[in-house]
């Protein structure tokens, strides 16, 4: 029985053994276990290995002094013995001694800027043929933009400049540029009219005026709403109008007319296009021509008292002034009639208002009507 018991006993300590790096058995009875497995593993050894000097009659102290994953590196030197002091501890913590170098990255070298290498004489439309965001590396300009909280200090310069890169720029039109752009186009343009070598030819012949407003913007979207305002002008002489159609078209038109500099203004802005707004306005102007040309059967009737104006030639004026020169003459002489200045200083006093210029005139025409020397 003590055969076999000693057999079990030695067959727990192989075990053991078997799954330890190696076992140290020092002079105190302590055994230092050295594994490359996990903490889990090794409690299981111990546990075995307590198990196995249970049963034997031979007591000796097992002690925990630590353990080692199969990354590091193993003992060269199975015979060197270490004790508590020297026994290598596992820290999870990083340490200088166990940081490995990093791989230091390859950074080229920055060449210099484009504007260095540059010449004065170059082709610039070749540097910048179209529309696109500025590029400091591309422009030989020291240009400067931003804002600046401190006084007296200069805004930031060209690169790395994100108020330069997010505004256009018209880099792509300068007057070289423009000039080779007009001569390219001259093939495909026909010559001027000779019949329109003057301004007041070309009043004459084209008296509408047609304006309108592009933007250039930064948007999610190239159409601006103010773009599609259409303003249409001419001047009031260059229209055949008779008294009554000039007056029925000022009262038509109400503030749209300037009297000092004669010209009258339409703005559409009411559809949603600049091609419909200036349908609509062309459409308005001829609808007023031909209104105030119309003459309505009611209009015929009008007496002196229902005249929105004051017209001398309607009015007893005329009447009165007419009947002093041709005082005393019989039907056989030559009737004489109101001279026109006075009929318009008449006309202009009473449509205008009584003021000092009116007031003077009127009183000047009325003494040369009646032959009175100053």
């Amino acid at each position: 029985m003590k055969e076999e018991e000693k057999k079990k006993k030695s067959s727990y300590l192989c075990l053991c053994l078997r799954y330890c790096h190696y076992a140290v058995k020092d002079k105190k009875n302590l055994v230092i276990i050295y594994t490359q497995y996990c903490e889990f593993a090794a409690c299981i050894i111990m546990a075995l290995i307590t198990k196995a000097a249970n049963k034997s009659s031979t007591y000796f102290t097992i002690r925990m002094l630590g353990y080692r994953f199969q990354s590091t590196q193993h003992q060269q030197d199975s015979e060197k013995h270490f004790d508590d002091e020297q026994f290598p501890v596992l820290n999870f913590k990083q340490v200088k001694s166990q940081r490995i170098a990093r791989r230091k990255a390859f950074r080229p070298d920055v060449p210099p800027p484009r504007t260095q290498q540059m010449a004065t004489d170059q082709d610039w439309g070749a540097v910048w043929p179209g529309p696109k965001s500025f590029n400091p590396s591309a422009v030989p300009l020291p240009l400067r933009q931003g804002y600046v909280e401190q006084k007296n200090k200069i805004p930031p310069g060209k690169f790395a400049n994100a108020e330069l890169m997010k505004i256009p720029n018209f880099l792509h039109l300068t007057p070289p540029v423009i000039k080779k752009q007009c001569e390219a186009l001259k093939q495909f343009c026909t010559p001027w009219p000779v019949g329109l070598d003057t301004e007041a030819k070309m009043k004459r012949h084209f008296p509408v005026d047609f304006i309108s407003s592009d933007y250039c913007h930064a948007l999610p979207t190239i159409r601006n709403p103010l773009s599609r305002i259409v303003t249409i002008q001419l001047k009031l002489e260059s229209l055949t109008l008779d008294q009554h159609a000039k007056d029925k078209l000022l009262r038509l038109v109400g503030e749209r007319y300037n009297s000092d500099t004669d010209v009258l203004t339409l703005v559409a802005d009411r559809c949603p296009l600049k091609k419909q707004n200036y349908d609509y306005a062309m459409y308005l102007l001829t609808a007023l021509y031909h209104e105030s040309n119309m003459v309505e059967p009611w209009e015929e009737t009008k007496s002196e008292a229902d005249m929105e104006y004051y017209a001398f030639q309607r009015n007893r004026s005329k009447i009165s002034s007419e009947s002093i020169l041709n005082w005393g003459k019989s039907k056989e002489d030559t009737h004489r009639e109101a001279p026109v200045e006075y009929a318009n200083s008449v006309e202009q006093l009473f449509n205008d208002g009584e003021n000092e210029y009116n007031l003077q005139k009127y009183k000047e025409q009325t003494l040369l009507l009646l032959g009175i020397a100053k």
